[in-house]
């Protein structure tokens, strides 16, 4: 691949990661009003719960975030952008492992299969998905291109559903009743 490969590959790709991006952001601002909305409940919620199941989700947008903002740079080759996504989906396993081991270790609340899977399990394959893609987009440019956009939209989709079952736990099991 060539240069001139990468400046016409990635152009195309620029309103998808715009639209991506600022919809991350928007949720992030939300689960951030979500939080404060956790901090004025009567009862608290543990620092082990919050960081198994509020921080990833913000970690999950932020990511969706990253992910667009390295796809929107003006990278001068497509091995440049392959060594980001490697690194993007590499840290991104990394980090499910930890909110895996968090999950597991936190006694606040008792994880439900559901839960493993829009937690762990979902987002540690989009970030699969991104990192093979890296490893492919020096041969097959197009099909790595429409993996990672899907890795990043999965993201995004991941980090709505977790942020949106946070404010359905909270109302629903958690909020005290009035009395």
């Amino acid at each position: 691949m060539t240069t001139q490969t990468c400046t016409q590959l990635l152009p195309a790709w620029q309103s998808f990661y715009v639209m991506v991006g600022s919809a991350a952001a928007a949720v992030i601002a939300i689960q951030f009003v979500v939080i404060t909305l956790i901090a004025n409940l009567r009862r608290s919620v543990p620092a082990e719960a919050l960081s198994a199941f509020a921080t990833p989700t913000v970690v999950q947008l932020g990511s969706a975030l990253l992910l667009s903002a390295i796809m929107s740079a003006p990278w001068p080759s497509l091995c440049s952008v392959a060594i980001a996504l490697a690194l993007f989906g590499l840290g991104g396993l990394v980090y499910k492992a930890t909110v895996i081991y968090r999950a597991r270790r936190q006694t606040y609340y008792q994880p439900e299969r559901a839960d493993w899977i829009w937690y762990a399990l979902l987002p540690g394959i989009a970030y699969v998905t991104i990192a093979i893609a890296a490893m492919s987009l020096w041969s097959y440019p197009c099909p790595a291109l429409f993996a990672t956009a899907t890795g990043a939209l999965a993201l995004l989709l991941i980090g709505i559903h977790n942020a949106w079952d946070t404010v359905i736990h909270i109302v629903v099991v958690r909020l005290p009743s009035e009395e």
